[in-house]
Protein backbone atom coordinates (compact mmCIF):
# COMPACT_ATOMS: atom_id res chain seq x y z
CA UNK A 1 0.00 0.00 0.00
CA UNK A 2 1.22 3.48 -0.89
CA UNK A 3 -0.05 4.95 2.39
CA UNK A 4 0.43 4.08 6.03
CA UNK A 5 -3.15 3.59 7.25
CA UNK A 6 -2.33 3.22 10.94
CA UNK A 7 -4.21 6.51 11.19
CA UNK A 8 -7.16 7.44 8.95
CA UNK A 9 -6.40 9.35 5.77
CA UNK A 10 -8.35 11.85 3.66
CA UNK A 11 -9.18 11.53 -0.01
CA UNK A 12 -10.15 14.95 -1.37
CA UNK A 13 -12.72 15.04 -4.18
CA UNK A 14 -11.90 16.91 -7.39
CA UNK A 15 -14.71 16.65 -9.91
CA UNK A 16 -13.75 17.95 -13.35
CA UNK A 17 -17.25 17.41 -14.69
CA UNK A 18 -19.84 20.09 -15.47
CA UNK A 19 -22.70 18.13 -13.83
CA UNK A 20 -21.64 16.54 -10.53
CA UNK A 21 -24.28 16.85 -7.82
CA UNK A 22 -22.38 19.23 -5.52
CA UNK A 23 -19.41 20.92 -7.21
CA UNK A 24 -20.03 20.29 -10.89
CA UNK A 25 -18.40 22.94 -13.07
CA UNK A 26 -16.45 24.56 -10.24
CA UNK A 27 -13.01 23.22 -11.17
CA UNK A 28 -12.69 23.45 -14.92
CA UNK A 29 -9.86 26.00 -15.15
CA UNK A 30 -6.21 25.35 -14.26
CA UNK A 31 -6.10 28.21 -11.75
CA UNK A 32 -9.19 26.97 -9.91
CA UNK A 33 -7.86 23.41 -9.85
CA UNK A 34 -4.47 24.48 -8.47
CA UNK A 35 -6.14 26.62 -5.80
CA UNK A 36 -8.45 23.79 -4.77
CA UNK A 37 -5.75 21.10 -4.66
CA UNK A 38 -3.39 23.43 -2.80
CA UNK A 39 -6.08 24.01 -0.17
CA UNK A 40 -6.80 20.28 0.15
CA UNK A 41 -3.12 19.44 0.57
CA UNK A 42 -2.63 22.23 3.11
CA UNK A 43 -5.54 20.95 5.19
CA UNK A 44 -4.33 17.36 5.24
CA UNK A 45 -5.49 15.44 2.16
CA UNK A 46 -3.06 12.71 1.10
CA UNK A 47 -5.05 11.56 -1.96
CA UNK A 48 -6.84 13.59 -4.62
CA UNK A 49 -9.66 11.70 -6.32
CA UNK A 50 -10.12 13.01 -9.86
CA UNK A 51 -13.41 12.27 -11.57
CA UNK A 52 -14.21 13.01 -15.20
CA UNK A 53 -17.46 11.05 -15.43
CA UNK A 54 -20.34 12.12 -13.19
CA UNK A 55 -21.87 9.14 -11.38
CA UNK A 56 -24.83 10.99 -9.90
CA UNK A 57 -28.21 9.38 -10.71
CA UNK A 58 -29.29 10.12 -14.30
CA UNK A 59 -26.01 11.83 -15.16
CA UNK A 60 -25.26 12.38 -18.84
CA UNK A 61 -23.26 9.53 -20.40
CA UNK A 62 -19.95 10.59 -21.96
CA UNK A 63 -17.55 8.74 -24.23
CA UNK A 64 -14.23 7.23 -23.18
CA UNK A 65 -12.48 9.86 -25.29
CA UNK A 66 -14.28 12.69 -23.52
CA UNK A 67 -13.46 11.24 -20.10
CA UNK A 68 -9.77 11.00 -21.01
CA UNK A 69 -9.79 14.51 -22.43
CA UNK A 70 -11.08 15.78 -19.09
CA UNK A 71 -8.74 13.94 -16.75
CA UNK A 72 -5.35 13.44 -18.42
CA UNK A 73 -4.42 17.16 -18.34
CA UNK A 74 -5.51 17.30 -14.68
CA UNK A 75 -3.22 14.38 -13.78
CA UNK A 76 -0.29 16.19 -15.40
CA UNK A 77 -1.22 19.46 -13.65
CA UNK A 78 -1.39 17.87 -10.20
CA UNK A 79 1.77 15.79 -10.65
CA UNK A 80 3.81 18.83 -11.69
CA UNK A 81 2.51 21.11 -8.93
CA UNK A 82 1.92 18.68 -6.03
CA UNK A 83 4.47 15.84 -6.27
CA UNK A 84 3.77 14.57 -2.74
CA UNK A 85 0.07 13.92 -3.34
CA UNK A 86 -1.31 10.60 -4.53
CA UNK A 87 -3.77 10.77 -7.41
CA UNK A 88 -6.77 8.48 -7.54
CA UNK A 89 -8.82 8.22 -10.73
CA UNK A 90 -12.56 7.67 -10.36
CA UNK A 91 -13.37 5.52 -13.41
CA UNK A 92 -15.04 2.23 -14.31
CA UNK A 93 -13.25 1.94 -17.68
CA UNK A 94 -10.08 -0.14 -18.00
CA UNK A 95 -8.67 1.95 -20.85
CA UNK A 96 -9.11 5.14 -18.81
CA UNK A 97 -7.51 3.38 -15.84
CA UNK A 98 -4.52 2.26 -17.90
CA UNK A 99 -3.92 5.61 -19.55
CA UNK A 100 -4.35 7.47 -16.26
CA UNK A 101 -1.77 5.32 -14.46
CA UNK A 102 0.66 5.74 -17.37
CA UNK A 103 0.11 9.51 -17.12
CA UNK A 104 1.10 9.48 -13.45
CA UNK A 105 -1.96 8.53 -11.38
CA UNK A 106 -1.47 6.12 -8.47
CA UNK A 107 -4.83 4.52 -7.58
CA UNK A 108 -7.94 3.40 -9.47
CA UNK A 109 -11.30 4.02 -7.81
CA UNK A 110 -13.94 1.93 -9.60
CA UNK A 111 -17.58 2.58 -8.64
CA UNK A 112 -18.70 -0.57 -10.46
CA UNK A 113 -16.36 -3.05 -8.80
CA UNK A 114 -15.38 -4.41 -12.20
CA UNK A 115 -18.97 -4.99 -13.32
CA UNK A 116 -19.10 -2.32 -16.03
CA UNK A 117 -15.85 -3.34 -17.74
CA UNK A 118 -14.92 -7.02 -17.63
CA UNK A 119 -11.29 -6.18 -18.42
CA UNK A 120 -10.84 -3.96 -15.36
CA UNK A 121 -9.52 -6.62 -12.95
CA UNK A 122 -6.93 -7.92 -15.40
CA UNK A 123 -5.94 -4.32 -16.13
CA UNK A 124 -5.41 -3.61 -12.42
CA UNK A 125 -3.38 -6.81 -12.07
CA UNK A 126 -1.14 -5.78 -14.97
CA UNK A 127 -0.74 -2.23 -13.68
CA UNK A 128 0.03 -3.41 -10.12
CA UNK A 129 -1.67 -0.43 -8.49
CA UNK A 130 -4.05 -0.08 -5.52
CA UNK A 131 -7.70 -0.58 -6.42
CA UNK A 132 -10.79 0.78 -4.69
CA UNK A 133 -13.44 -1.95 -5.03
CA UNK A 134 -16.85 -0.33 -4.62
CA UNK A 135 -20.26 -1.98 -4.47
CA UNK A 136 -23.03 -0.61 -6.66
CA UNK A 137 -26.34 -2.20 -7.59
CA UNK A 138 -27.11 -1.44 -11.24
CA UNK A 139 -25.45 1.41 -13.13
CA UNK A 140 -25.28 5.16 -12.41
CA UNK A 141 -28.30 5.60 -14.68
CA UNK A 142 -30.45 2.88 -13.05
CA UNK A 143 -29.06 2.47 -9.53
CA UNK A 144 -31.73 4.46 -7.68
CA UNK A 145 -34.79 3.27 -9.61
CA UNK A 146 -35.72 0.51 -7.15
CA UNK A 147 -32.77 -0.85 -5.14
CA UNK A 148 -33.78 -4.18 -3.58
CA UNK A 149 -31.96 -6.53 -1.20
CA UNK A 150 -32.97 -9.39 1.06
CA UNK A 151 -30.16 -8.37 3.42
CA UNK A 152 -28.01 -5.49 2.19
CA UNK A 153 -25.09 -6.09 4.58
CA UNK A 154 -24.91 -9.80 3.78
CA UNK A 155 -25.16 -9.17 0.02
CA UNK A 156 -22.48 -6.48 -0.02
CA UNK A 157 -20.29 -8.78 2.08
CA UNK A 158 -20.83 -11.60 -0.44
CA UNK A 159 -19.98 -9.23 -3.31
CA UNK A 160 -16.70 -8.31 -1.61
CA UNK A 161 -15.89 -11.99 -0.96
CA UNK A 162 -16.34 -12.93 -4.61
CA UNK A 163 -14.54 -9.90 -6.04
CA UNK A 164 -11.61 -10.03 -3.60
CA UNK A 165 -11.13 -13.70 -4.49
CA UNK A 166 -11.08 -12.86 -8.21
CA UNK A 167 -8.59 -10.03 -7.67
CA UNK A 168 -6.23 -12.00 -5.44
CA UNK A 169 -6.20 -14.91 -7.90
CA UNK A 170 -5.00 -12.41 -10.51
CA UNK A 171 -2.26 -11.22 -8.16
CA UNK A 172 -3.79 -7.93 -7.04
CA UNK A 173 -2.48 -7.16 -3.55
CA UNK A 174 -3.64 -3.64 -2.64
CA UNK A 175 -7.44 -3.64 -2.41
CA UNK A 176 -9.54 -1.01 -0.64
CA UNK A 177 -13.22 -1.76 0.09
CA UNK A 178 -15.97 0.82 -0.39
CA UNK A 179 -19.57 -0.24 0.49
CA UNK A 180 -20.87 2.35 -1.99
CA UNK A 181 -23.10 4.55 0.12
CA UNK A 182 -25.79 6.04 -2.11
CA UNK A 183 -25.05 3.75 -5.06
CA UNK A 184 -28.05 1.50 -5.57
CA UNK A 185 -29.26 1.76 -1.98
CA UNK A 186 -32.30 3.22 -0.26
CA UNK A 187 -31.97 5.45 2.77
CA UNK A 188 -32.55 2.44 5.02
CA UNK A 189 -29.92 0.36 3.19
CA UNK A 190 -27.32 3.09 3.64
CA UNK A 191 -27.83 3.31 7.40
CA UNK A 192 -27.88 -0.47 7.81
CA UNK A 193 -24.49 -0.58 6.07
CA UNK A 194 -23.11 2.21 8.23
CA UNK A 195 -24.43 0.62 11.42
CA UNK A 196 -22.69 -2.67 10.56
CA UNK A 197 -19.62 -1.24 8.84
CA UNK A 198 -17.37 -3.10 11.26
CA UNK A 199 -18.41 -6.42 9.70
CA UNK A 200 -16.27 -5.63 6.68
CA UNK A 201 -13.13 -5.50 8.85
CA UNK A 202 -13.03 -9.30 8.64
CA UNK A 203 -11.41 -8.93 5.19
CA UNK A 204 -8.38 -7.27 6.81
CA UNK A 205 -8.46 -4.67 4.04
CA UNK A 206 -8.74 -0.87 4.31
CA UNK A 207 -12.27 0.55 4.18
CA UNK A 208 -13.12 3.77 2.35
CA UNK A 209 -16.37 5.64 2.94
CA UNK A 210 -17.96 8.42 0.93
CA UNK A 211 -20.90 10.24 2.53
CA UNK A 212 -19.93 13.76 1.60
CA UNK A 213 -23.06 15.92 1.24
CA UNK A 214 -25.12 13.00 -0.12
CA UNK A 215 -28.88 12.56 -0.05
CA UNK A 216 -28.65 10.01 2.79
CA UNK A 217 -27.85 13.05 4.93
CA UNK A 218 -30.19 15.54 3.32
CA UNK A 219 -33.26 13.30 3.42
CA UNK A 220 -32.91 12.82 7.18
CA UNK A 221 -32.10 16.34 8.35
CA UNK A 222 -33.82 18.19 5.49
CA UNK A 223 -30.78 19.98 4.13
CA UNK A 224 -29.46 20.69 0.66
CA UNK A 225 -26.00 19.50 -0.41
CA UNK A 226 -24.72 23.03 0.30
CA UNK A 227 -26.01 22.78 3.90
CA UNK A 228 -24.87 19.21 4.57
CA UNK A 229 -21.37 19.72 6.00
CA UNK A 230 -22.44 19.14 9.59
CA UNK A 231 -24.30 15.96 8.67
CA UNK A 232 -21.29 14.77 6.65
CA UNK A 233 -19.02 15.27 9.67
CA UNK A 234 -21.37 13.28 11.91
CA UNK A 235 -21.47 10.29 9.56
CA UNK A 236 -17.71 10.38 8.96
CA UNK A 237 -17.17 10.35 12.72
CA UNK A 238 -19.42 7.31 13.15
CA UNK A 239 -17.63 5.55 10.28
CA UNK A 240 -14.20 6.18 11.82
CA UNK A 241 -15.37 4.76 15.12
CA UNK A 242 -16.58 1.66 13.28
CA UNK A 243 -13.23 1.11 11.55
CA UNK A 244 -13.11 3.23 8.38
CA UNK A 245 -9.59 4.04 7.16
CA UNK A 246 -10.14 6.58 4.36
CA UNK A 247 -12.68 9.41 4.21
CA UNK A 248 -13.60 10.62 0.72
CA UNK A 249 -14.73 14.21 1.18
CA UNK A 250 -15.33 17.58 -0.39
CA UNK A 251 -14.39 19.36 2.86
CA UNK A 252 -10.86 18.39 3.83
CA UNK A 253 -10.26 20.82 6.71
CA UNK A 254 -13.27 19.58 8.66
CA UNK A 255 -12.44 15.93 7.97
CA UNK A 256 -8.90 16.48 9.26
CA UNK A 257 -10.22 18.06 12.45
CA UNK A 258 -12.56 15.15 13.15
CA UNK A 259 -9.77 12.61 12.54
CA UNK A 260 -7.59 14.41 15.09
CA UNK A 261 -10.41 14.31 17.64
CA UNK A 262 -11.42 10.69 17.06
CA UNK A 263 -7.83 9.42 17.17
CA UNK A 264 -7.53 10.91 20.68
CA UNK A 265 -9.86 8.13 21.84
CA UNK A 266 -7.43 5.37 20.86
Amino acid sequence: MLLNLDEPKIMGILNVTPDSFFDGGNYLSEDHIIQKVNSMEYHGAKIIDVGGYSSRPNAVHISEEEELKRILPIIALIKSNFPDLLISIDTFRSKVAEMSIKAGADIINDISGGNMDTNMFRCIANLKVPYVLMHMQGTPKTMQENPTYHNVVKEVNQFFTEKVNQLTQLGVKDIILDPGFGFGKTLEHNYQLLNQLGRFKTFNLPILVGFSRKSMINKVIETTPEEALNGTTVLNTIALMKGANILRVHDVKEANELIKLVTQLN
